[in-house]
């Protein structure tokens, strides 16, 4: 049952990695600037900066079939009123409503993997889950490429709705229904305000959630302005998104590799850090300006696609961390919210940054030290989390509990 939380959560990746493709031709159709561009780029994760909690606490509460079957639902319709849109407002609309369904899923659907995939292989299953969001912005760059350049981005947007309704059919007819675990009716007599703020009242969680958002915000603000760096420097549409596809696929073998590492017993702590100090002497090599010449591109793409592998560690490590010391279901998915919160508060605001920072410049040198801001908090955050957790892997019999 674990493979369908992984697809759903492809699936709702692919609505954030369908638009850096398309931004060139929604700003020459619809006259949008850069900055508003961004902050399209941005608004599937309004939903996550606002409601990661309360999406915490409902699908735990409502179940977390329903809530994932729902959040597919929503990703449905906002692609297709999206597709209809003449201006910014509708389009800006549509991708809020979006970003609801993305955060119902990402929510949901590594609760679902935790209940459902034997203690001992947590670890693993961590792995393949934190690629969901890789995954699948490579498939709608590599794809968008191709529909873009044969019809239109409403096209693209009415299609990738329709695979999303699709998913959600199946998952609902593939996921056995939401029966009550121990935890859930352990944590019941809890009022719902005790419910929503016992991850604000965990350490981790906010150690973690934080970590998360100083990997998420420089990731995609890079993978985000990929094509439209490449395009400036003369490639073309196809080719721009086919190279950035293959930056942001290159993330799954860092998430995967993150799994084979864990249940080998590599602390979590030490594959983050050495990813957020490889992170940053990437962007320092790909946008400082020794590598700005033509004839260093093909560098400056090699140190953008290992920044995106390396970097795949990290999602992997920070999910795992969640998963194993959770004490409940109920804490865990609470967790997850505020992770997801917290990491849209970075692919909210980092793309902001980088596009202010670029506009007011006139170039994307700047790009290197918003992310060196990134790992100097990230590897104080590191230091945090190996002072809340034990020195030892915490084995995996001890990390997940059954149920439902």
């Amino acid at each position: 049952m674990a493979i369908w939380a992984v697809a759903a959560g492809v699936c709702a990746a692919l609505h954030v990695g369908k638009l850096p493709a398309a931004i060139p031709l929604l700003q020459a159709d619809l006259g949008l600037s850069l900055t508003l561009a961004a902050a399209l780029l941005s608004l599937v994760q309004l939903g996550g900066l606002l409601l990661g909690l309360v999406a915490g606490f409902f699908a735990q509460r409502t179940g977390l079939r329903r809530s994932l079957v729902g959040g597919l639902v929503c990703l449905f319709v906002g692609s297709a009123a999206g597709a209809t849109a003449q201006g910014a407002t509708v389009l800006i609309a549509s991708r809020a409503l979006e970003g609801l369904g993305f955060l119902a899923v990402v929510v949901s659907a590594p609760a679902l993997v935790r209940r459902h995939v034997p203690p001992a292989s947590l670890g693993a299953a961590m792995g393949a889950w934190g690629a969901y969001m890789p995954a699948g912005t490579a498939l709608a760059l590599a794809a968008g490429a191709v529909v873009l350049e044969a019809t239109s981005w409403r096209i693209w947007w009415l299609a990738l709705g329709a695979l999303t309704a699709f998913m959600a059919a199946a998952v609902w007819w593939a996921v056995p229904a939401d029966r009550a675990s121990p935890q859930a009716i352990a944590t019941a007599p809890m009022s719902a305000s005790g419910v929503l703020t016992a991850p604000l009242r965990w350490p981790l969680a906010w150690a973690l959630a934080l970590c998360f958002a100083c990997y998420s915000a420089q990731w995609l603000a890079v993978v985000g302005f990929l094509p439209s760096i490449a395009v400036q420097s003369g490639r073309a549409l196809q080719a721009a998104a086919g190279l950035t596809a293959l930056v942001a696929a290159v993330n799954i073998v860092g998430n995967l590799g993150a799994g084979w590492a864990l249940q080998r017993g590599l602390r979590p702590t030490t594959l983050i850090a050495t990813a957020l100090l490889v992170m940053g002497g990437c962007t320092a090599s790909a946008f400082g300006p020794w590598l700005q010449a033509e004839a260093f591109w093909a560098l400056r793409f090699a140190a953008m696609g290992l920044f995106s592998m390396v970097g795949g560690l990290i999602p992997a490590s920070l999910f795992a961390l969640a998963m194993r010391h959770a004490p409940s279901d109920a804490l865990a998915a609470g967790t997850l919210g505020w992770m997801q919160q917290c990491s849209a508060l970075g692919q909210f605001g980092g793309p902001m940054v980088v596009a202010a920072l670029a506009s007011a410049a006139g170039h994307w040198q700047w790009t290197a030290a918003f992310s060196a801001t990134c790992v100097a908090l990230g590897l104080g955050l590191v230091g945090w989390i190996q002072r809340l957790t034990p020195l030892e892997p915490i084995p995996a019999a001890r990390t997940a509990q059954s149920g439902g």
